[in-house]
C-alpha cells in the first residue's frame, strides 16, 4: 500500500469515475487502475463495483476510504508545516476570483487567518477574462478563474493550474414546474428567459446550445450575481452555470433556487484554476492559500456525500 493509492482510490470515490480521476491526479487512467487492482489484490476485496456507469465504493471501499481520507489529510498537513512556517508568512495577497461559494472561502480565509495571523487577504470578484488582464497588468497576485487549456496557450507568459473540477448545472425558481424535475434538456432550458453570469466560456455554451437545439431567450448576461439570483428565485427567469459557482457547497437546497443536471449526451466539465504572473518565485502565502481553498472544498464535498 502506499499514497498514490490512497489518492487513487480517494480521487475515484469523489469522482465516481477511474477516468475522472486520472484527469485529477493528471496521469493515465491504465496508472488508476492498475494501482486500485493491486491495492484490491493486496487487501483481498474489492474496493469499488465498476460499471459503464462509473465506480461506486463497496462497503469495504467505504471503511478502507474512511482511513485514507484521515491519512491524506494528515499528510496535507504534515507537507504545510514543513514548507511553510507560519511566523514567517506577512504581507498581503491580493486575489481576483470568479464566484464562489461563500462558505468555502470562509472556511478557507478562517483556517488560513488561524495559520497565518500576519498576512492580510484582498478578494475582488470578476469574470474570468477580466481576471487574466488583471494579472497580466501585475495588478493581483493570484487569480482563480475557469480553467481552459486555450487560456494557457494564448498566455504563454502567465502560469495556469486546475484547482478544483466542476460540472456545468442549471438553476430554476423553487417554484418553478421545471423545479420538480430530476434534470433539464436544452430544448427546456432555450424555452426560457435566461439570464448568465458575464463569462466568455458561459455565453459561449449557451450559443453552442442555440446552434444545435434552436433559438433561445437571452434576457442579458452580468457580472452582478446579486440580480442573477434575484431574478431566478422571483422565477423571472433561470440561469446556467458550473455548480461550484451555484454554491453546490453552501446549502442552496435550503433556499429558493433549485440545481438541475443537463439531460445532454456528455456531461460538460471544467475547472476551477489559478493563474498567476510568471515569476521565479511565487510568494509562499499564495501557494499557501491556495492549498487551503482546495482542502476546504474537499472537506465539504466529503462530507456531502457522507
Amino acid at each position: 500500500m502506499n499514497m498514490d493509492q490512497l489518492l487513487y482510490i480517494t480521487e475515484t470515490a469523489r469522482t465516481g469515475s477511474l477516468t475522472k480521476a486520472s484527469e485529477s491526479c493528471n496521469v493515465t487512467l491504465s496508472a488508476v487502475s492498475q494501482a486500485i487492482t493491486s491495492l484490491e489484490n493486496e487487501l483481498g476485496f474489492s474496493l469499488f463495483k465498476r460499471s459503464r456507469a462509473g465506480a461506486i465504493p463497496t462497503e469495504d471501499g467505504k471503511r478502507i476510504l474512511s482511513k485514507a481520507y484521515k491519512v491524506l489529510d494528515a499528510l496535507e498537513e504534515l507537507k504545510q508545516e514543513t514548507e511553510v512556517q507560519p511566523e514567517q508568512l506577512t504581507g498581503v495577497i491580493r486575489i481576483a476570483t470568479i464566484p464562489l461559494p461563500t462558505l468555502i472561502y470562509t472556511d478557507a480565509i478562517i483556517d488560513f487567518k488561524k495559520q497565518f495571523p500576519g498576512v492580510t487577504l484582498e478578494l475582488c470578484e470578476m469574470s474570468t477574462n477580466d481576471i487574466i488582464h488583471e494579472i497580466n497588468e501585475r495588478r493581483f497576485d493570484v487569480g482563480l478563474i475557469i480553467f481552459e487549456e486555450e487560456l494557457r496557450q494564448q498566455h504563454k507568459s502567465l502560469l495556469f493550474g486546475k484547482l478544483i473540477q466542476q460540472e456545468m448545472v442549471a438553476g430554476v425558481s423553487k417554484r418553478s414546474p421545471l423545479a420538480l424535475q430530476d434534470s433539464i434538456t436544452p430544448e427546456e432550458i432555450l424555452k426560457h428567459q435566461m439570464v448568465l453570469y458575464k463569462d466568455d466560456l458561459l455565453l459561449k455554451f449557451y450559443e453552442d446550445l442555440q446552434q444545435n437545439y434552436g433559438k433561445g431567450q437571452l434576457l442579458f448576461s452580468t457580472n452582478q450575481t446579486s440580480v442573477i439570483w434575484k431574478l431566478v428565485r422571483e422565477n423571472v427567469a433561470m440561469t446556467i452555470g458550473f455548480d461550484l459557482s451555484f454554491g453546490k457547497h453552501a446549502h442552496m437546497s435550503s433556499s429558493d433556487i433549485v440545481i438541475l443536471p443537463l439531460a445532454i449526451p456528455t456531461s460538460v466539465s471544467s475547472y476551477v484554476g489559478w493563474v498567476q504572473p510568471n515569476r521565479r518565485n511565487i510568494p509562499k502565502q499564495v501557494s499557501a492559500f491556495l492549498n487551503q481553498l482546495a482542502n476546504q472544498y474537499r472537506f465539504h464535498e466529503r462530507h456531502e456525500s457522507l
